[in-house]
């Protein structure tokens, strides 16, 4: 047996345990351990490449990794629920596979409203999406809007000055259809592709370069001044709805043709 230890017993235990504890020669225990307070949680950072700002998120990528906008039309008469709606369902479905914006506005818009029926029959009949055209509803014109089209077509003369006394600076950007139309009948698809091709590879600057091309023509096609206008149909006879629509649907040829060219 070992002889007794004379350092004393530890803090906490007695006398009699110690010697007790000594006689059998056992190591006292360790008093337990406070308990460790938690780690605080670490976020590692992300790392560098990838890392993304509020901005980037935001924003989307950099305008050099981003695609070319798409070109906007717009299209505007009073009401915006029989002669801006058919042009502009009928240039979407024409232009919407060219990655070509179309909509349309009414500079006294029956807001909210659709298109009457003997519209949306026209527009059926002339190729557009039925689904579409019902799905229409009248909106106000605003400059938001016009500051983002790259082409404003009024659908007759009143609403091309309504235009352009909202926004001056979109002067050279805004045709009545039917003027457009005329002057751009003498411009050939060759010499509108010129046009775009020497303007370089921007879809905005094309399609701006033809613009010019065709307001050039002015003075080629003379015309009394209500032949550029659209006749307005609302609460008129579906005669004088089809009449509308034969004024409008050769027009929009001479539009898709150009946007064509210019996209080329």
């Amino acid at each position: 047996m070992n002889s007794p230890r004379d350092d004393g017993p530890p803090p906490g235990m007695s006398r009699r345990a110690w010697r007790k504890m000594q006689q059998h020669d056992v190591a006292p225990e360790a008093p337990a351990a406070a308990p460790e307070a938690p780690a605080t949680p670490h976020l590692a950072a992300p790392p560098a490449e990838g890392k993304i700002s509020l901005p980037d998120f935001f924003n989307g990528p950099s305008s050099a990794a981003a695609p070319q906008a798409s070109l906007t039309i717009l299209t505007v008469c009073t009401g915006n629920i029989c002669r801006s709606p058919l042009a502009e369902v009928l240039l979407r479905g024409r232009l919407e596979s060219l990655g070509v914006r179309v909509h349309s506005a009414g500079t006294h818009a029956l807001v909210g409203h659709g298109m009457p029926e003997p519209a949306l029959e026209l527009a059926a009949q002339s190729g557009a999406d039925p689904a579409v055209a019902a799905a229409h509803h009248a909106r106000y014109l605003v400059e938001p809007l016009l500051h983002d089209a790259d082409l404003v077509l009024a659908m007759a003369r009143e609403h091309r000055s309504h235009v352009v006394k909202m926004m001056p600076s979109r002067l050279r950007r805004t045709f009545t259809v039917r003027e457009f139309a005329r002057l751009a009948s003498t411009l050939t698809t060759d010499a509108a592709r010129a046009a775009a091709d020497g303007a370089g590879e921007s879809s905005q600057d094309r399609f701006a370069a033809v613009l010019r091309a065709v307001a050039e023509q002015r003075g080629l096609t003379p015309a009394t001044a209500d032949e550029d206008d659209v006749v307005d149909p609302y609460r008129r006879s579906r005669e004088t709805y089809a009449r509308s629509a034969g004024q409008l649907v050769p027009a929009l040829d001479e539009v898709e043709r150009i946007v064509r060219a210019a996209l080329a």
